[in-house]
């Protein structure tokens, strides 16, 4: 979408001022579709460093920014969702509208139903597929979104106008909109994001677990440091993910620890045919799927 046509959002605040937040304040000012970008967020030292980047105009709290937003946008680990909610709720007024870039939507879903009420039909989930291994304001970048998708996953209750707002709310940072449901996005990104995150952090620790830890490391090549980059993402927020969407994640990883299983017996076997039939596969369902992007 191009930027003429997209509308004028007046005041956001976002929630949790980190590589997302922070990115997405950079994105909707250069946009030049926001009058004023505020912040919440814990750390002084993280939101003195958005000022002075320019990712944010100042520092408020929740009831502010309840009472002065027309666009509230929550990137906390999803955990803490249900509060930022619930301290926003009193003073929410009818006008403003919240969405997220929460990596999982079942239960931020929840939460907003439960804790908002009749309110909850002002809340847009969303969840941009962009991000880094650095986390905080520090590795923000107004380019983050251009190109990438943000998914929105819509509420029966959510009023057709809104949805619409918010879709281009998004695409005003480069975003490319789809809409799926709640249900099948969490299956999805179990699969391809969060599963993922787990095994990067569960060979993290099994190198270090090891004696010659720091000789392997020394010795590690691209594979190793490009399979282990999303490792020195946000712990916070990964733990907060892997609770959020536990039963689509533990099905992702009893499946991939039967085919691992399956490898090793090839291995174990000296099963040359079976192993290079396995790998043949892989590769050949990689290339195809780079090709198609």
């Amino acid at each position: 979408m191009t930027q003429s046509k997209s509308p004028h959002f007046g005041n956001v605040t976002i929630v949790g001022v980190g590589l997302i937040g922070a990115s997405l304040g950079l994105a909707l000012k250069r946009a030049g579709v926001v009058d004023a970008v505020y912040g919440v967020g814990r750390s002084k030292a993280n939101l003195d460093q958005a000022i002075a980047m320019g990712a944010i105009d100042a520092v408020i709290g929740l009831e502010d920014a309840a009472k002065q937003s027309q666009v509230i946008v929550l990137c906390v680990p999803v955990a803490q969702m249900r509060a930022t909610f619930t301290a926003l709720e009193p003073f929410l007024e009818p006008q403003t509208l919240i969405t997220d870039a929460g990596s999982t939507k079942s239960d931020v879903i929840l939460a907003a139903k439960e804790v908002l009420g009749k309110k909850a039909c002002q809340f847009v989930p969303a969840h941009p597929i962009a991000g880094g291994a650095q986390h905080g304001a520090a590795a923000a970048k107004a380019d983050l979104f251009e190109g990438k998708q943000t998914i929105i996953c819509q509420l029966q209750e959510n009023a057709k106008v809104d949805v619409e707002l918010m879709t281009q709310f998004w695409e005003s940072t480069g975003a490319r909109v789809r809409k799926i449901g709640a249900v099948q996005h969490d299956a999805i990104f179990a699969a391809v994001s969060h599963l993922p995150h787990v095994l990067s952090y569960a060979l993290m620790v099994s190198v270090m677990n090891s004696e010659d830890a720091q000789e392997k490391l020394q010795h590690a090549g691209a594979g190793f440091r490009d399979f282990t980059r999303i490792a020195a993402s946000s712990p916070e927020m990964w733990r907060d993910i892997c609770l959020a969407n536990r039963t689509a994640i533990l099905k992702e990883m009893d499946q991939y620890l039967s085919v691992a299983g399956h490898l090793r017996e090839l291995i174990a076997n000296e099963d040359a045919a079976g192993l290079e039939k396995a790998f043949a596969k892989a590769s050949r369902a990689r290339q195809e799927w780079d090709g198609s992007q």
